[in-house]
């Protein structure tokens, strides 16, 4: 990280860089799914010290798998957060076609998979070596990139409306108490032909989307599945009651400045800057959302308001 990206890490956490923590991680760990076509492969990361620790559990954009996402699972693991990541039926790692029988109910089966990885965490803890018995079960957050962000809202309360306009099952989470939404999609109600057509979930309704959540979203992140422009992406929060946060990035595509992994083909934006931006902000959001006594992301969104060369924006409600 240049000097310059460092100075704005300083900014944002209040203080200097720490240096890099140990983490440890386990993959695959197979969780059995009856009726699922396949077993849940998943990866846990956890920092190598530390108790009480709460716990991420991470959606994967379209194709992705466990084995994605590292700029995120590894820096929240770092920061003293379990990261748990499944493996998706879309992943490319799995290959199934597009004319399975199953893929019309991928959507479902995606938070299913969520579901099925926060009942399952006794043994995703064991896997770890040196894990056991240092996870806290009560502080639990979804989050997500892409479609694992409309998987991932689906726990915070999100439904997903019938083609009479009628919102679906609710299937949010008790256990989930917080949740950090990037690039995430927005209402249906301007999908281009194609996505009315191959994804006929993506009809979200935020009406019941209560749990708090920081909402992440880039000002050029043009959607070839809307006619409308970047602010489809802000919808999570316009359209949610409760305690919702908005980080709108500066000149940000869909990658968000390369959060899939490093050096990835399909990261059009990339910017460490703004990837370290991501990082921390989120870990603080949901530090502080988490243990309501904790002060970074006060402390956090402070530093960003008052940052001469910000890149980007945050709003509240």
């Amino acid at each position: 990280m240049s000097d310059s990206n460092t100075a704005n890490v300083q900014k944002i956490t209040g203080s200097p860089r720490p240096a890099p923590a140990t983490v440890l991680s386990a993959k695959p760990v197979v969780l059995s799914a009856p009726g699922r076509g396949e077993d849940l492969q998943v990866r846990v990361c956890a920092p190598a010290t530390g108790g009480d620790l709460p716990v991420i559990v991470f959606s994967h954009g379209f194709g992705w798998s466990m084995n994605g996402y590292a700029p995120l699972a590894d820096f929240w693991a770092a920061q003293g957060f379990v990261v748990v990541q499944p493996t998706h039926l879309d992943s490319r790692t799995l290959g199934i076609p597009a004319d399975d029988p199953r893929t019309p109910r991928i959507w479902r089966f995606r938070i299913e998979d969520l579901k099925r990885a926060l009942d399952g965490l006794d043994v995703l803890e064991a896997a770890v070596p040196g894990l056991d018995g240092r996870v806290d079960r009560s502080r639990i957050a979804v989050a997500g990139h892409s479609w694992g962000a409309q998987t991932a809202s689906a726990l915070l309360g999100a439904r997903v409306l019938d083609s009479d306009g009628v919102a679906g099952e609710d299937m949010s989470d008790p256990r989930v108490g917080a949740g950090v939404l990037l690039a995430m999609a927005g209402l249906g109600d301007a999908l281009t032909p194609f996505a009315s057509e191959h994804f006929p979930f993506m009809r979200p309704s935020f009406d019941h989307m209560t749990t708090p959540a920081l909402i992440v979203a880039g000002d050029n992140d043009q959607s070839h599945l809307t006619a409308r422009g970047p602010d489809w992406f802000t919808d999570p929060y316009t359209h949610s009651p409760g305690a919702k946060s908005l980080l709108t990035l500066f000149g940000a595509e869909h990658s968000l400045g390369g959060i899939p992994g490093y050096e990835v083909a399909e990261t059009t934006d990339e910017s460490p800057a703004r990837v370290a931006l991501i990082q921390h902000l989120t870990s603080a959001f949901l530090r502080s959302a988490l243990f309501p006594e904790d002060t970074a992301w006060k402390a956090a969104a402070t530093a960003l308001e008052e940052d001469p060369a910000a890149l980007g924006e945050l709003h509240s409600k």
